[in-house]
This record gives C-alpha cells, structure tokens and sequence, in this order.
C-alpha cells in the first residue's frame, strides 16, 4: 500500500487545486489525499471563529495514522502548525510558498487590519467581483493566463461568507510568529517556491538556515505552483529535484 500524502490548499481554493499534481505522482507510491480546509468548498459551514488550532485538529483527523503532509500558501501555514503538533504523525513535510509568521509588530498588525478590511469587502461584493480584485495583486501578476483560468474556476466553489471567516481567523497577521520554532521540526522538510516568487524564494532560504533535515528548491513558476507546474511539485514529493521547464 502506497504512504498517503495529505494536500492543503491555499487561500481561495479547494481541494480540487491539488488535481494536477495527483495526477503526476506514481500511484502505486502515493495515496494522494486533498482535503478542503475549514471555510472553504465542502467545509463551508465549518464552526466559527475558523482557527489554525481548528485546522489543525480538522487536518489530523481526515488523515490516516502517519502521513506525508504538503501544504501551500495558507495551506502551508496550516501545515506548519499541524507539524509541530503532533510532528509523531508527519513522515514528511513540503512547503511552497510559506510565511513563518511576520515578526515586526506593527507590520503583523497592519497586515490584520488590512485582511479584516478585505474580510468585509468579501460580505458586501459579489464573489466575481472579489476574485477579480484578487487576481490583481502583484504576486500573480506574471501568471499565464491559463493559471488564472483554473485559480479562478477553483475560487468560484468557495462562498463569500465563508472565505471572510477565513480571512478573519487564518491572516498572517492573526498567526503566532513560527520562525522560533523551525528548528522543532525532526521529520525531512521541502521547502519549494516559483523562480518567479522573489519574495517566498528570499523566505525559503532562510528557512533552509533553520531546519536540520531539510531541503530548498525552486521551480519554473510563480507563487501559484500547484497549478503552473504541479510536475515540479510532483517531483519534489517523490524526493527529486524539479526539472527545468518541467
């Protein structure tokens, strides 16, 4: 029987981002499992306040004993923390595209006030109109249009209600700074990002400083790997270096 790999998805999106790179790993290695995290698809109607403790105990108990856990952007945070809860269960962790947590204080407070502020924008417009406004931002600015077709048809199976209540309780700026524990993590790390996404890649190196058992690597792409090149990602969970152009 294969070792489950359990997908989290980022902000926005469902488990259904995680469908090319299921697609690319051996199926007889690998028992792919993508889960929608609280607030998102399936899990709309999760309890509120949406928690990183909440997804954290949502995370352990859809997953089987001990597994492989890959996360990205949100996703990957989330990870993080199910990591260092309860590292006995994780075999091995691959990021792509983590933020530790923002470690000035008024900076993370700023960031707060800033996705409240877009926690409200999502209860007051049309979904459409908040995932355009979304897009626009300068981190996907360099996507192929085809990377932005599939972000989209994946935003638009979340509602906005819940997204808000994700924004509210998962914002970078309302997580506990992670940097200090980094060293905690024991199982084999992979930190990947975009060759395109300056400032993940800048963050993947440092984390590289602070994990023992660990590995940064880049790919082709922007900060939406999962869905620009989910070989590359593929790669990286089977323990190869992605290819160039792959």
């Amino acid at each position: 029987m294969g070792e489950t790999v359990v997908l989290l998805h980022g902000f926005g999106g469902t488990r259904r981002a995680w469908d090319g790179v299921i697609e690319r790993l051996d199926a007889e290695r690998y028992l792919p499992l993508a889960i929608d995290l609280p607030g998102h698809g399936a899990q709309a109607d999760a309890p509120r306040p949406i928690t990183f403790a909440g997804c954290v105990e949502h995370v352990l108990a859809a997953a089987p004993g001990r597994f492989a856990l890959c996360g990205y952007s949100l996703g990957a945070r989330v990870a993080l923390h199910v990591a260092l809860t309860a590292p006995e269960r994780i075999s091995s962790l691959t990021l792509i595209g983590v933020n530790p947590g923002i470690e000035d204080d008024a900076e993370r407070a700023a960031r707060l006030q800033a996705d409240l502020a877009l926690a409200e924008e999502l209860e007051t417009v049309p979904l459409e109109v908040f995932i355009e406004r979304w897009r626009a931002q300068p981190l996907f600015a360099a996507d192929p249009p085809i990377v932005g077709e599939l972000a989209r048809a994946d935003q638009r199976r979340n509602r906005s209600d819940a997204l808000a209540a994700v924004m509210r309780g998962l914002s970078v700026g309302a997580m506990a700074v992670l940097w200090e524990r980094l060293g905690e993590l024991s199982m084999p790390v992979t930190v990947l990002n975009g060759t395109r996404d300056t400032k993940f890649l800048a963050i993947g190196e440092r984390i590289g400083g602070l994990i023992g058992a660990g590995r940064v690597l880049a790919a082709d792409g922007g900060h939406r790997l999962p869905l620009e090149n989910p070989g590359a990602v593929a790669a990286a969970l089977a323990g190869r270096d992605p290819e160039p152009g792959g």
